[in-house]
């Protein structure tokens, strides 16, 4: 079990983090490209990032808006069936509950996806939520961690940040954060901020000062 350094707040990622959608994003791509090589680089990103590389792409003959409203209403529809619940997340969000750290959400996916995850994991586990639109410019730019951040009232560099992908990891690491990876495809590795582990279940917060 490794125990981190407790933070003045935990900023989690949603997809592939706290539950297993990431892959089911990706599969959603893979039926919209009709090919799944290169997947991984559509880890993590927005819908309309997304669909601006799938048009790039031209694989098929949609525009771009048609696109992001495929990608959007499969996406929803498949966290609407049901999510699975990541080893370890729980125990993460409950152990700062615990410790009064407050956790906001820091998610590339829409409100609408992230507030059915939520009422899923129990709103109660969360202080702030920060999605797919509410800043400027979304993952791996900084803005939505540092976001996350003001509203809980913490200094980025006292934050632990929670990701899966490079994508987000990226975004984390440019907001100033400690950064817990917990990789859900290749592209992370261990650094002196960032702690790379295979499971959420490895981890623990610990009760000391920051």
């Amino acid at each position: 079990m490794i125990q981190l350094t407790r933070p003045a707040a935990v900023l989690t990622d949603m997809d592939g983090t706290l539950v297993d959608t990431e892959r089911a994003w990706l599969a959603v791509v893979g039926r919209l490209r009709e090919d799944t090589c290169g997947l991984d680089a559509f880890a993590g990103l927005t819908i309309q990032d997304a669909a601006r590389r799938l048009v790039e792409e031209g694989r098929r003959a949609l525009s771009y808006e048609d696109t992001a409203a495929w990608l959007d209403r499969e996406f929803s529809a498949s966290v609407a069936a049901g999510v699975r619940v990541q080893p370890g997340a729980l125990r993460l969000l409950d152990g700062a509950r615990a410790l009064g750290v407050p956790v906001a959400l820091v998610t590339a996916s829409e409100r609408h996806v992230a507030e059915l995850v939520v009422k899923a994991l129990g709103a109660d586990r969360f202080t702030a939520l920060v999605t797919n639109g509410d800043t400027p410019r979304g993952k791996p730019h900084p803005d939505p961690y540092l976001r996350a951040a003001r509203l809980l009232g913490a200094a980025p560099q006292d934050c632990l940040a929670v990701e899966d992908t490079p994508t987000g990891a990226a975004a984390a690491l440019a907001a100033g954060c400690a950064l817990l990876a917990v990789p859900s495809v290749p592209g992370i590795t261990p650094g002196p901020r960032t702690t790379v582990v295979a499971s959420l279940a490895e981890v623990t917060l610990g009760r000391g000062p920051r």
